[in-house]
């Protein structure tokens, strides 16, 4: 499955039915190991993607995520949906210029979000979030890809957890060309259960980042893709600070036993 088209194809379809766990390496690495445990398709995270750079979720550049995109894109053959975050622009015109980029890059489908990074108004207005998704889907079609689109509203995630508001965003969202739906950081089943009734028959994101739900569960709620934002990689610097951090205050080891061969991960790589 190496033709760009093929992927999004293959990304469409795993929509129409069922539900598949998409988890969000952060490097090209952890792209390849991840493929290679079977999932179906992945996601980049943008804050796991800034963390390898010393960075903070919020600021990386549009060139950085470009880039990002593009690496982890082409180190793999399944479909690779990017955390596009607001589309790096508050205008819809720039957002749209900015997706068109973006779908160059090779991946299957990308999200916009409506988090404005303003403390005191966290969230776009409404009609103006409307409209940047509606660019976006726009900018899809000018490129004649198909690649996926998933409107985000982020309330949950920026202070403003009101379930009314994000179904009606995600509705409009929807209307506006969405092909898919997304509102992280909800953790009550009856929060999914709501959101998916509200946006059906289109599929719905669930973000899984706590333990408060399985994918068994959420798949008979109806979630028709499961991701994991940065958890996978803030698992990872977990095992990598508490282990630095005994090395420095107690000079011992004893998180180096039962490691994985790495190597072994990419061996048919150098084959």
């Amino acid at each position: 499955m190496d033709d760009h088209r093929d992927r999004i194809s293959a990304f469409h379809d795993l929509h129409t039915a069922g539900c598949f766990v998409m988890p969000n390496p952060w490097d090209v690495g952890t792209a390849r190991a991840l493929e290679r445990l079977g999932f179906p398709a992945l996601a980049t995270t943008s804050a796991g993607a800034a963390w390898t750079l010393g960075r903070t979720d919020n600021e990386l550049t549009l060139e950085q995520s470009l880039a990002h995109l593009r690496a982890i894109a082409g180190a793999v053959t399944v479909p690779v949906n990017a955390d596009f975050q607001g589309g790096f622009a508050v205008e819809p015109d720039q957002v749209a210029e900015n997706v068109k980029l973006a779908v160059a890059t090779g991946v299957a489908g990308l999200s916009i979000e409506d988090s404005s990074g303003d403390e005191a108004d966290p969230l776009y207005d409404f009609d103006l979030a409307v409209e940047r998704v509606r660019a976006a889907r726009r900018a899809i079609d000018e490129t004649g890809t198909g690649v996926l689109l998933t409107g985000r509203s982020e309330g949950f995630v920026c202070g403003r957890p009101d379930i009314d508001e994000a179904i009606r965003r995600l509705q409009a969202y929807a209307a506006a060309g969405a092909d898919c739906l997304y509102a992280p950081r909800i953790e009550s089943a009856e929060h999914v259960t709501a959101i998916i009734g509200a946006v059906a028959p289109k599929p719905v994101n669930l973000l899984i980042n706590a333990p408060f739900i399985s994918v068994a569960e959420a798949a008979r709620l109806g979630a028709r893709r499961i991701s994991v934002g940065g958890t996978l990689a803030r698992v990872a610097w977990g095992g990598v600070l508490e282990a630095a951090k005994e090395l420095v205050e107690a000079g011992t080891v004893s998180r180096f036993v039962d490691l994985p061969n790495v190597d072994a991960l990419f061996e048919a790589d150098d084959a």
